[in-house]
């Protein structure tokens, strides 16, 4: 019986998920290489997929991002990298019926002068709102937030002068869903945005013997930003390891770091 109930409950959330929400169809990050005094176009493509209407709002804020898990989002000129400022939506505020789509135009009005090469961001929020509602027991009236979804919007400048550069802050070894993972915060000091992968050369401390490379998933890193990349360990036996780790990013630039790893049996 409580088997019955808990798939009941189960299949009533996910047909509320199903049955109201906005979605960002064209992805969560956009990118451009730009030139200083030019102007580049972009959209974002939304949908309603309840059947009632809904309100959504749009506004640009800072945002930066740490291997902690902590996530900032600020207003503008919180950090020196940001192009806020560059960025003019075409609204702020949209209504969709039932199950409509629609594109919200902006622009990225690039200055004529940039202090330095590399890479500058904000991100757009979309926010769905629901209808303004009477409140009963308080004068005024409710406006409450539903979802969020952040849309970076990353402008590269003069990349032939700018470069990421990787660190590794830490490397952990540690239970996640009853698997044994290698955790390694990667920060980048660099100028330059990149899409990073994490890998593990495994090697029997005694014998020297290559036991085998292990790989991340690529993520994206900003300037002076760090994250934690996961690797899944649990088919190795329980043992000291010497290893060697590498980030590569996108452009096979290679940053390494020698290490010794324990991974236990609890």
């Amino acid at each position: 019986m409580i088997r019955r109930i808990f798939f009941l409950i189960l299949l009533i959330l996910q047909f509320n998920l199903l049955q109201a929400g906005i979605v960002v169809l064209n992805g969560l990050t956009h990118s451009y290489k730009v030139e200083t005094g030019k102007v580049y176009k972009g959209k974002i493509a939304i949908e309603n997929t309840s059947s009632n209407p809904q309100s959504v709002k749009l506004f640009l804020q800072d945002f930066s991002y740490h291997s902690d898990g902590t996530i900032n989002y600020t207003s503008l000129h919180t950090h020196n990298r940001t192009n806020g400022d560059w960025i003019k939506l075409s609204t702020n505020l949209i209504t969709l019926k039932g199950k409509e789509k629609t594109e919200v135009f902006y622009e990225v009005a690039v200055p004529d002068k940039i202090a330095e090469p590399g890479s500058y961001w904000s991100v757009i929020i979309v926010e769905p709102v629901e209808d303004i509602q009477p409140n009963d027991q308080k004068t005024g009236v409710n406006i409450t937030s539903v979802v969020r979804y952040a849309i970076q919007v990353i402008t590269d400048y003069e990349t032939d002068s700018a470069k990421p550069d990787l660190k590794f802050e830490s490397v952990k070894i540690e239970k996640e869903a009853g698997r044994q993972t290698a955790k390694i915060a990667i920060a980048n000091n660099g100028n330059l945005y990149c899409k990073p992968i994490a890998s593990i050369e495994i090697y029997n401390r005694k014998t020297g013997e290559k036991i085998g490379i292990y790989s991340s998933l690529a993520m994206g890193l900003l300037p002076n930003t760090s994250k934690s990349f996961h690797i899944d360990l649990n088919k190795i036996p329980p043992n000291q390891y010497k290893a060697v780790i590498i980030a590569t990013d996108e452009d096979e630039n290679a940053f390494a770091l020698n290490v010794e790893l324990e991974i236990k049996n609890d």
